[in-house]
C-alpha cells in the first residue's frame, strides 16, 4: 500500500497500539503539537517540504521511540516552525529519550548536552 494521506502516514505509527478508538484524536493532537492545522485527508506529497518534515516528526512522536536520529531537523523550516520543532525535540529529551542530531547549525547544536564535531575526529 502506498502511503498517500497524512492520516495513513500517521497511522503507521499507531498500527500496533492496542486502543484503536482514540487513533483519530491522537493524530489530530500530534499535528497540533508540531504546529500543523491540516485536513488529515490531504495527500502528503501536496504539502510543502517543511510541512512534510513536521508530519514525519508527528509520526515519530506517535511511535514513542527510545532513540531518535534527527538529520537536519530544521533544515527546510522557517524560523518560527524551526523553533517549534526544536522545542519539541528538547521536550522529548526531557522524557528520557536518547537523541542524535546531525546539523550544520551551531546555534542548534549548542542546545544539546554533547557536541561531536566530525571534522575534529579525522586523524
Amino acid at each position: 500500500m502506498k502511503i498517500k494521506t497524512i492520516s495513513q502516514n500517521l497511522g503507521l505509527a499507531l498500527k500496533f497500539k492496542k486502543n484503536k478508538k482514540d487513533n483519530m484524536n491522537l493524530k489530530k493532537e500530534v499535528l497540533k503539537k508540531v504546529g500543523l492545522d491540516l485536513d488529515i485527508k490531504r495527500i502528503v506529497s501536496s504539502l510543502s517540504g517543511g510541512e512534510q518534515q513536521r508530519v514525519a516528526l508527528a509520526r515519530l512522536i506517535l511511535k514513542d521511540p527510545k532513540i531518535i536520529l534527527a538529520d537536519e531537523p530544521t533544515g527546510s523550516l522557517d524560523t518560527k516552525n524551526g523553533k517549534i520543532v526544536i522545542d519539541l525535540l528538547l521536550k522529548l529529551l526531557d522524557e528520557n529519550k536518547t537523541m542524535i542530531v546531525v546539523t550544520h547549525d551551531l546555534e542548534l547544536a549548542k542546545r544539546f548536552d554533547v557536541i561531536v564535531n566530525i571534522s575534529e575526529l579525522r586523524s
